[in-house]
């Protein structure tokens, strides 16, 4: 099976709510997709959501990679050496991780639809079914808790809540919010590098009551042993997000104790392959992991969530960033019920579209 033909394009997704966390206010999403045919008509799909910020890339410049570098290295190859294909294009475009995510899922579709079985059971198979939480970002008090409500009320069972800029607003919240929702429902915060460590310190001693489940980045992730000097003085978990980037990455918050869990999102590490070398990693260190995600088309989350099926260290998933795209050209590909996320049982990663 070789690949044959190839296209690209680029798409800004706008989003049906603008949201605001620490360090910014997003209201549109930059995507570039990926489509591969073999020679025998097989179709594989992948996107890229590249964010300045956070990976570095443009979405002109992941298109740039691709027609000078992508297009003509992977012309005739076969989507099997996904390994080999992946190991030499992450020295051909370095600092490209969302790139490498495209065309690290891209050659995982092809491969599960040429052993016609879902990825997730061609990975591993662990489970069917993970829940997912819900975000609400950076809001007033007020409106925090009915966005809480109207989300369980919907069927969502794990809220995550952004903060980070204001601590007093932030114990508030959560404080308010548990008495909204009630004790059945698992509260998650992310900071996105607000805090300093006495205020991470402060917020978990404030919010004990409410009995969050999980801190995300609460430091800033140029010194990493802040967030370590968090994680040994409070009781709540600690999640690595902004600081994990590479296998590099988790084996030094691992190994220095900066960390109790990691959050793995695809666009950050290049895709499904390095995906499972950070997280074998995590599992050898007793480190639980996290799948999350950017705001991603669904063809995007479907990659992420197949991930999160195969493998028993990722307990848990942050997989909502498909939710409030306008005009995402593979909506409807994840099934939603009560706040669990199920896959397509078709081939590969399941798009039934041409």
């Amino acid at each position: 099976m070789k690949i044959k033909n190839l296209e690209c394009w680029s798409k800004d997704l706008k989003l049906t709510e603008p949201y605001t966390i620490a360090y910014e206010t997003i209201d549109t999403s930059p995507h570039v997709f990926l489509k591969l045919q073999t020679e025998s008509g097989l179709v594989g799909w992948g996107c890229a959501a590249p964010d300045l910020e956070v990976t570095g890339e443009t979405a002109a410049g992941v298109l740039g990679h691709f027609q000078q570098t992508i297009e003509p290295y992977l012309r005739g190859k076969s989507p099997f050496q996904f390994a080999l294909i992946l190991d030499e294009l992450r020295t051909l475009i370095p600092g490209n991780p969302s790139a490498l995510a495209m065309v690290d899922m891209a050659l995982y579709d092809l491969v599960g639809k040429k052993a016609g079985v879902p990825l997730y059971q061609l990975l591993g198979g662990y489970r069917d079914s993970i829940p997912t939480s819900i975000t609400i970002g950076i809001l007033p008090v007020a409106e925090t808790v009915e966005k809480a409500r109207q989300f369980i009320a919907s069927g969502f069972k794990i809220l995550k809540i952004k903060g980070g800029s204001n601590l007093e607003q932030d114990i508030e919240k959560i404080r308010k919010v548990r008495e909204a929702v009630g004790a059945g429902i698992e509260l998650r915060f992310d900071a996105n590098q607000g805090f300093s460590v006495e205020q991470s310190v402060q917020f978990i001693r404030a919010t004990q009551q409410a009995g969050i489940e999980l801190l995300e980045q609460p430091t800033a992730k140029e010194n990493e042993s802040l967030m370590g000097e968090v994680s040994q003085r409070v009781q709540v978990p600690i999640m690595a997000d902004e600081s994990l980037m590479t296998l590099k990455d988790v084996f030094r918050l691992s190994s220095n104790n900066y960390t109790d869990m990691i959050n793995i999102k695809l666009m950050k590490v290049g895709g499904i392959t390095e995906g499972m070398h950070i997280n074998s990693v995590a599992k050898s260190a007793g480190i639980e992991s996290m799948v999350g995600c950017m705001d991603e088309s669904a063809l995007g989350i479907a990659a992420g969530l197949h991930f999160a099926l195969s493998r028993p260290n990722i307990l848990y998933a942050d997989l909502d960033g498909h939710f409030d795209l306008e005009d995402d050209p593979f909506a409807g590909m994840i099934r939603l019920k009560e706040g669990v996320l199920y896959p397509p049982e078709l081939p590969g990663l399941g798009w039934k579209g041409a």
